[in-house]
């Protein structure tokens, strides 16, 4: 509905509705700061432009109430009709408020970890910003599957394998299985490095397509991938299509996106393959001297598939990828191809130092979930409910504070992750979204226990705290089309923790059960409308919206 009403202020302001300079304030429900910039070309100053372009504004939209000029500023304020079509659409389009209609088609490439152990915490700061971004893309109309990119031909593989080989699997969960292999491996070589020249030549055999190589890389990495899932599942993740990279090798792409390079004369061949450009840090290596591929290799042959099958890419990395996506975004452009937009995210660091899955020392996923959970269950243990229920809501309490601890935060910025503040279930936390739908869920229950009232929802009746509410429902689908241009979730979490905020504070000023039946008719319909917007808000961050709690 807030895209509606931007549209009407820029169709109001003709000339001067440029949307570049229209924006979301403090004092009024759109402004439009264009005197500013027409101030200096007019050599007047933005409060005498303002003033001129108002008394020149002839107001023919039903959603706009008024209009005014403040120090330079051209502030909008919408109508009761727009209040109220507001509250009537959230509740007819009900689960479908939120949706756009923007079409195409994109691949979200996210988590992508390694599969010589377990996720960390940092790994999974890239799965919940990964699949937040893809609900949101499919609320927005886009036809979006997800990818991760299974890393099967590298070194690390390699020593997991020959983990595997000589100390077996314990019986844990399998990823963590598969790390203490690939542990024991490298501590192995540190004593016995003439077992790096049998890791080199489980690499060849795996590339090369050696039967019993590829039987072993298979068992390896699908193991780790199981124990991966699990962890993935418990946090509501899912990818429609596990890629492997070796797949890049066998189905020709890889010859393919070397021939078009090697086309544009950027190849030295001098023994291995080289890339030399003179806006690249250092060479890069495409094939050795032995015919093996390396990553980047394998990657540019995923990202040439990628532009022939989907018309945008999006790819979820740490921080510490940006020059290697420099160097393939750069590769990709000389042979004519889209590079992939990326969300660059920084990592999750300990209070005692970085993590290393190489020596051992990282907090898993599972620690971190069972964790969280394990809190849970201890402050829900009081509620007067069945224990089967209190479980399912320790679990969804555990999982939404989970995801949204990691999403909040802008992925440009770093975490240092802080029990104390991953277990707070306070203010700022998913909890409170959580407790805030219910609560709505709650007042409608006893609404209609002697029948379902008939909700009318009047502008006229707004006072301060219900317009501010209203108005922030108004806006879940412009906040929508934000993240899908910004590709920034964290707007998203913001956004429906302050629909919370506004609920509660709405609830703690006006009575809604007790209030006389016209007000109770017209409270009643923001709750509902609320409900709908926490319970849509909550399914796109990855949370369920509890009813009781």
């Amino acid at each position: 509905m807030f895209l509606r009403f931007i549209n009407e202020v820029k169709r109001t302001l003709g000339e001067y509705g440029d949307e570049r300079f229209l924006r979301e304030s403090e004092h009024s429900d759109l402004a439009s700061t264009i005197s500013f910039k027409l101030a200096k070309e007019l050599r007047k100053s933005p409060k005498e432009v303002a003033d001129e372009i108002v008394q020149k504004i002839e107001i023919e939209s039903d959603y706009i109430g008024s209009v005014e000029s403040t120090n330079g500023y051209i502030n909008f304020f919408a109508s009761y009709d727009f209040l109220e079509d507001t509250v009537n659409v959230i509740l007819d389009e009900d689960e479908n408020y939120g949706h756009l209609n923007l079409g195409g088609e994109i691949l979200v490439e996210h988590t992508s970890a390694n599969p010589d152990g377990p996720l960390h915490i940092g790994h999974i700061r890239n799965s919940i910003i990964g699949d937040t971004i893809a609900r949101i893309l499919r609320k927005a109309g886009v036809d979006v599957k997800t990818h991760y990119y299974v890393n099967d031909m590298g070194r690390q593989v390699a020593i997991t394998v020959l983990g595997v080989e000589k100390f077996g699997l314990t019986g844990k969960k399998p990823d963590h299985a598969i790390a203490e292999a690939y542990i024991n491996a490298n501590r192995l070589l540190e004593s016995r490095p003439e077992l790096e020249r049998y890791v080199e030549e489980l690499m060849l055999k795996y590339e090369g397509g050696d039967e019993e190589a590829v039987k072993k890389f298979r068992s390896v990495v699908g193991k780790a991938l199981d124990g991966i899932k699990q962890t993935l599942d418990r946090i509501n993740v899912t990818h429609d299509r596990y890629v492997w990279e070796s797949e890049f090798i066998r189905n020709g792409y890889v010859e393919k996106v070397l021939k078009a390079i090697d086309g544009k004369g950027l190849i030295k061949k001098d023994g291995a393959w080289i890339i030399e450009l003179e806006d690249f840090e250092k060479e890069v290596v495409v094939r050795r001297e032995n015919g093996t591929t390396l990553y980047i290799t394998r990657d540019l042959a995923y990202h040439l598939w990628k532009n022939e099958n989907f018309d945008r890419f999006i790819n979820v990395l740490g921080s510490d990828h940006k020059l290697y996506v420099s160097q393939l975004s750069r590769i990709l452009e000389i042979v004519g191809l889209n590079p992939p937009e990326v969300i660059f995210f920084e990592f999750v660091s300990l209070p005692e130092g970085s993590m290393s899955t190489r020596r051992g020392k990282f907090i898993s996923a599972d620690e971190l979930i069972s964790k969280v959970l394990e809190e849970a269950e201890k402050i829900i243990a009081d509620r007067d409910m069945d224990e089967e229920e209190k479980r399912k809501i320790a679990e969804a309490v555990a999982v939404g504070a989970v995801r949204f601890d990691f999403v909040k935060v802008a992925p440009e910025k770093p975490m240092t992750f802080d029990w104390a503040k991953a277990l707070d279930f306070e203010r700022q936390t998913a909890s409170y979204i959580q407790y805030s739908h219910a609560r709505a869920c709650s007042i409608l229950r006893k609404a209609v226990e002697g029948g379902m009232p008939d909700l009318e929802f009047k502008g006229e009746l707004c006072n301060a705290e219900e317009r501010r509410l209203v108005m922030l429902l108004s806006k879940m689908p412009y906040v929508i089309s934000r993240v899908v241009d910004e590709l920034r979730p964290n707007v998203f979490a913001e956004y429906v923790l302050s629909v919370a905020a506004a609920f509660n504070e709405f609830y703690r000023s006006n009575p809604v059960l007790k209030a006389e039946s016209e007000v109770r008719m017209h409270r009643l319909a923001i709750v509902d409308a609320t409900r709908i917007v926490l319970r849509n808000g909550l399914e796109l961050l990855g949370i369920e919206p509890l009813e009781r709690m």
